[in-house]
């Protein structure tokens, strides 16, 4: 568990909830408390008396259940003293090879392209109060690690601009962290297009016979899972603009350009949202694409290979029809006992050969 105390002059970290409540509130700024679930389990009674103590206010039931379930979607939910979202990152997952966590969250063997192996889908939990903002992550999430890096380099720097970077409230650090995971997976487009665009050129090659049927259907399915995932985090991105709208108005001029500023950040996290979605929608019908004109172009191989046969049969079937005329037991048959019969035959059917050969060429029924 990691406590922040954030302010526009910096940010400064508790030990631990005993220190932050002997602390108490900052008298301008707000406190980050960020927890994997282990610890929110193990830690659940303090961390709802620090709450208390804090805020005035405490987690519902059924929320704690939904900040410790590693199986729900992204989803919007709000109380008369805070709002309630999980939203599940698109991260580089530290597993091995050929694991990737699937949709409970657990670990399980999936083949197919090798990115998406690797993007984890884990749900993040964010409890958003006036002056606190509580996180639940993965344990040993990566995401929670990279953005409190950067925050902390934002904070110690000494640059005039420094101080855009650090949120003013809850609820701007809460959007910055979910624009933190869903950039995340905008950084994963090139490697994922790169490593389709190489399974469409197997399977439009010719010269190749593509087998690795079952890793196209597993990552066919991988990317219809990340877009219902995807989905439902712009549903959930939704509900909380709609929610923003019913807030009270500001009294002041700095809060309400506080507030115009959180409306801009929603909408800028909802529209990379939105690029995702359409980003994998656009590779669900790139492989649907391929898989078709795959088959289209077997299907035209197996034409030009059967209108071929179809010519050569057509090409020996009078030539089949004279052996079987010269080939009869009859005594007495026309130019059977010429002395030269047989080489007059023989030309014959060359040139009933060659001039079908030429017609159906001409006809374009055949290519030489």
């Amino acid at each position: 568990m990691r406590i922040f105390t954030i302010e526009k002059d910096g940010l400064t970290e508790s030990k631990s909830l005993q220190s932050l409540n002997a602390q108490g509130m900052p008298e301008h700024g707000f406190v980050w408390i960020s927890c994997g679930r282990s610890a929110l389990q193990a830690e659940l009674a303090s961390l709802q008396s620090a709450l208390q103590t804090l805020c005035g206010v405490q987690l519902l039931d059924l929320h704690v259940s939904d900040l410790l379930n590693t199986q729900l979607p992204s989803h919007y939910d709000y109380t008369s003293d805070y709002d309630l979202l999980i939203f599940r990152r698109l991260a580089t997952a530290n597993t091995g090879a050929g694991q990737e966590l699937n949709e409970g969250g657990h670990q399980g063997k999936r083949s197919g392209l090798p990115i998406l192996r690797h993007i984890d889908t884990s749900p993040v939990g964010f409890a958003v109060m006036d002056r606190l903002l509580l996180t639940v992550h993965p344990d040993d999430c990566a995401v929670r690690e990279g953005y409190t890096a950067k925050l902390v380099q934002s904070a110690n720097a000494k640059s005039h601009t420094a101080g855009a970077f650090i949120p003013t409230d809850s609820a701007d650090l809460m959007l910055r962290i979910v624009n933190h995971m869903v950039d995340g997976y905008l950084a994963l487009r090139r490697d994922l297009t790169r490593q389709l665009d190489h399974w469409q050129a197997k399977l439009l090659n010719p010269k190749t016979r593509f087998n690795n049927w079952s890793s196209l259907l597993d990552a066919r399915l991988a990317l219809h899972q990340l877009d219902e995932v995807c989905e439902d985090q712009r549903s959930s991105i939704q509900d909380w603009i709609e929610a923003l709208k019913t807030w009270p108005e500001p009294q002041t001029a700095a809060a309400q350009r506080d507030r115009e500023l959180l409306q801009v950040r929603s909408r800028d996290v909802l529209e990379h949202i939105e690029r995702v979605v359409r980003h994998v929608q656009r590779l669900e019908q790139n492989a649907e694409t391929a898989v078709q004109m795959h088959f289209n172009a077997q299907s035209n191989r197996t034409n030009d290979i059967m209108r071929t046969l179809t010519v050569l049969t057509a090409v020996f079937l009078p030539l089949n029809l004279m052996a079987g005329i010269f080939g009869m037991n009859f005594e007495f048959m026309p130019v059977l006992h010429l002395e030269y019969g047989f080489e007059a035959s023989i030309a014959f059917m060359v040139l009933i050969a060659v001039g079908l050969m030429f017609y159906f060429w001409r006809k374009h029924y055949l290519d030489l």
